[in-house]
């Protein structure tokens, strides 16, 4: 029998056959796992957002009282003078009991009249942040002695935390830190106009405050810590990083040192964060000598742990640099320096760049390292400006964030979250400007 006597099946190129059939289904499934993987990825980062934001938005509003405060020279000035120095002998003590009698004086002005309200309770309503801030007021102005003034001071964490959901009458039974009866003062203060809750622009800006201070707490050191770490990082880790990177992928010679440098970077890369705080204390502080809880001690640690994440990326942009440019460049008797820094390093600047920026980004929510550097000191002070700020004490956000974490009470959990929001912000803008930069040079190229 003849090959053209064999009986042949005729197929259709539309109609698909069972093994076509087969190879779409698998194809449409796997379409279908993506779609899930990357709806459930979602998902959690929405919830991951809407959790944080819940918690922390609220620590940008903060209820303060709004009254009027007579400050007599009886008191804190005796010896009529106006030198701050003799002022000073005046303790809160004394500003928090003017401030007393000034709330006493606004519930009577007011006619509010709450039943088994003590004096007690009436001195506890407010802060105790709130004598410190009159303090300062009248310390930085001795002209107010002598006259009534009107001032904003901050209420106790629990009265805020009534009017943010974290407290209620029936927890205020149980708690010895607020009374039903501090709550029904706060309402009737807030129907009069004196009590709200307005935007609090403190918490990016003031220091941070004690356990028993919630409401008062701020992000201001931390924030300038962590810029002046970054600037540290930016100034050191920047050209030593593109600088190896170069020199690594066009002008190091192919041997067994090229390689093993490779190799160690590589594994510097996979290091864990912590071990960088490890070697910052033996290598900085207790070699070295440098101050703990510094800017510069966190910066150069924060330098050694970017470097590997800047040389790798900048290395992967230059080789993805077309050789035929390279070859243009010599072929028409530019040397390879010329060649390397003319044509090669300004194309693969938009790849450098963005390495840097998520390199600084990573550092800047890094915890490990500067915990072991004691970066987790309480500190109220703000850092000078620079260079001497980079070696007086500081903090650093992530460093912050966990510091109230650690707190009781719950106002240091709104405080924490919030701190979290402004990081994200950080984040969001740092890495929103390697966007704009990577599609600006690559515009220009």
């Amino acid at each position: 029998m003849t090959d053209a006597a064999i009986p042949m099946k005729r197929t259709s190129l539309l109609q698909p056959d069972a093994r076509t059939k087969s190879r779409n289904a698998a194809e449409a499934r796997f379409r279908a796992y993506g779609f899930v993987a990357v709806l459930v990825a979602l998902l959690a980062l929405a919830a991951l957002l809407v959790s944080i934001l819940g918690n922390g938005m609220s620590a940008f509003r903060q209820t303060a009282l709004t009254i009027q405060v007579e400050l007599p020279e009886a008191t804190l000035d005796k010896s009529g003078i106006r030198d701050p120095e003799v002022m000073k002998k005046v303790t809160t003590i004394g500003y928090g009991k003017i401030l007393t009698k000034a709330v006493d004086a606004a519930i009577a002005d007011a006619g509010i009249k709450i039943e088994d309200l003590s004096g007690k309770e009436v001195a506890k309503f407010l802060s105790g942040e709130a004598a410190a801030q009159l303090r300062d007021r009248v310390l930085a102005n001795p002209d107010l002695i002598g006259r009534t003034v009107e001032i904003e001071v901050l209420v106790n964490g629990r009265i805020d935390g009534y009017y943010k959901g974290r407290v209620s009458a029936e927890s205020a039974l149980l708690d010895s830190n607020v009374s039903p009866a501090q709550l029904k003062l706060a309402d009737a203060l807030k129907e009069s106009g004196m009590l709200r809750t307005k935007f609090n622009m403190a918490f990016v800006t003031a220091p941070d405050a004690s356990d028993q201070r919630p409401e008062a707490a701020g992000l201001g050191v931390a924030v300038l810590g962590s810029l002046y770490m970054m600037i540290i990082v930016l100034v050191l880790s920047l050209p030593i990083g593109v600088a190896t990177a170069v020199y690594l992928e066009e002008f190091a010679p192919r041997n067994r040192m090229s390689d093993l440098i490779e190799v160690n970077i590589s594994n510097l890369a996979a290091v864990p964060s912590i071990v960088f705080g490890i070697l910052g204390l033996a290598a900085f502080i207790n070699f070295a000598g440098l101050p703990q809880s510094a800017p510069i001690v966190g910066g150069l640690v924060l330098t050694l742990m970017t470097l590997p994440r800047i040389i790798i990326p900048a290395r992967a942009a230059l080789k993805a640099v077309p050789p035929s440019i390279r070859d243009a460049a010599l072929g028409v008797g530019a040397s390879k320096m010329q060649s390397v820094f003319h044509h090669v390093l300004p194309l693969a600047a938009p790849g450098i760049l963005t390495g840097m920026i998520i390199g600084l980004a990573q550092a800047l929510g890094e915890t490990a390292p500067l915990l072991l550097i004691g970066m987790v000191a309480f500190v109220r002070d703000y850092p000078d400006l620079p260079l001497d700020g980079f070696f007086d004490p500081a903090t650093a956000l992530p460093v912050q964030i966990y510091n109230w974490t650690q707190r009781a009470d719950p106002a240091f959990v709104e405080r924490a979250s919030g701190a979290i929001i402004v990081l994200l912000v950080f984040l969001v803008v740092m890495n929103g400007l390697a966007i704009l930069l990577r599609r600006r040079f690559e515009r220009r190229w």
